[in-house]
């Protein structure tokens, strides 16, 4: 798909202020300059800076003259309400390191209880849809292929990003379709979870079908591998081999085996 002028333009603005060229504190060059310097005309511009400072990206300082935020004790944000008798940590602000569309860094200023308040590096990355699709025979449909961060073969099942304005099921279908060329049908929404609560915010979402049709061949070349029916009968040895790969490939089989055994149970 090709990028418009307006998502270039907030991509290049995001990667300036999370990387050396805009520090916290700093002045963003005038409409003008930006308008000049990015090739992008000052009512499409002042758009993107719009929703730049709706995020919090970027503060209005004056009529039209923008900074990047300066970390402060401003404003002191309570997060989740007491439980048990237990308080949550304080918030009082953050401050972007890194930022485009992929991944966010940033040094949240906290407070645990007792504790001297510091900031803490917290990574955001975006909503995940993921969906294991059973078929009449106890398989379940998986991707063989290759992940370069861990170096490393496995299995997966098809899974990928929400896309703005989509909601968790129809990227789930939409996921499944594009990576193995099977329309799901009849989602269930199983759980949805962070794998990495300490520091990384990333919302993941598991889904379960228990029919698809075979509409055609894979699309998404990137993430194509190979597509097989994979007998649940064979998640354990995989699992005990190390050939699974992500945390909710590894929750939905879990569920599956689960909810297997439960049914093995009832009927004995």
């Amino acid at each position: 798909m090709t990028e418009t002028k307006t998502a270039r333009v907030e991509r290049t603005l995001r990667e300036w202020i999370g990387g050396a060229k805009l520090a916290p504190g700093d002045k963003v060059p005038s409409e003008r300059v930006l308008s000049e310097e990015l090739g992008i005309g000052r009512t499409a511009l002042r758009t993107v800076l719009g929703r730049l400072v709706a995020e919090g990206v970027l503060e209005v300082r004056g009529r039209s003259s923008y900074r990047v935020p300066e970390h402060g004790p401003e404003r002191h944000v309570t997060g989740a309400t007491t439980a048990g008798g237990l308080e949550p940590w304080q918030i009082y602000g953050s401050r972007p390191l890194y930022n485009n569309r992929w991944v966010r860094l940033e040094l949240v200023d906290v407070e645990p209880p007792g504790v001297p308040r510091f900031e803490h590096h917290v990574v955001r990355l975006q909503h995940v849809a993921i969906t294991a699709v059973l078929d009449d025979k106890d398989r379940v449909l998986m991707l063989w292929r290759y992940r370069f961060v861990p170096d490393q073969w496995g299995w997966e099942l098809p899974g990928g990003i929400v896309d703005e304005g989509e909601d968790g099921p129809a990227c789930a279908a939409r996921e499944v379709e594009e990576e193995t060329g099977w329309r799901p049908a009849d989602l269930e929404h199983i759980a949805t979870f962070q794998p990495m609560v300490g520091m990384v915010d990333s919302p993941h979402s598991v889904y379960v079908a228990r029919h698809a049709e075979k509409v055609g061949e894979p699309t998404d070349a990137e993430e194509a591998g190979r597509v097989q029916w994979v007998p649940l009968t064979e998640v354990r040895e995989l699992m005990a081999r190390g050939q699974l790969m992500g945390a909710g490939t590894m929750v939905a089989l879990l569920h599956l085996l689960a909810a297997q055994q439960e049914g093995l149970t009832a009927s004995a």
